[in-house]
């Protein structure tokens, strides 16, 4: 009887850590991809800011949209970046206590 429970707790705690090492690889790789996307919005941030720095010569209202367009997308990109580093401080604050 021992024997019986002591093979069904076997197999249910294999099943168990393959599930777990699925899911860790998963957020582990889901880290790594939050990591470079944060990267690449650093940069197009600073990309668009410079662009933004430019002064309009010409006052058509067509361009006039697209400037305010794109300022709208860089305060898009920084407020997305916030958030995520944000939900990254809390994770790092739970790990450590």
């Amino acid at each position: 009887m021992i024997e019986i429970l002591a093979v069904i707790l076997l197999v249910t705690n294999a099943i168990t850590a393959t599930y777990l090492y699925r899911f860790a690889k998963i957020v582990l790789n889901l880290q790594e991809a939050v990591e470079n996307a944060l990267d690449v919005i650093d940069k197009r941030y600073v990309s668009i800011s410079k662009v933004l720095q430019i002064p309009l010569f010409y006052d058509s209202p067509e361009i006039k949209k697209v400037h305010e367009d794109i300022k709208a997308s860089r305060d898009s990109l920084l407020y997305i970046a916030n958030i995520i580093g944000r939900i990254e401080e809390d994770v790092e604050a739970e790990n450590e206590r």
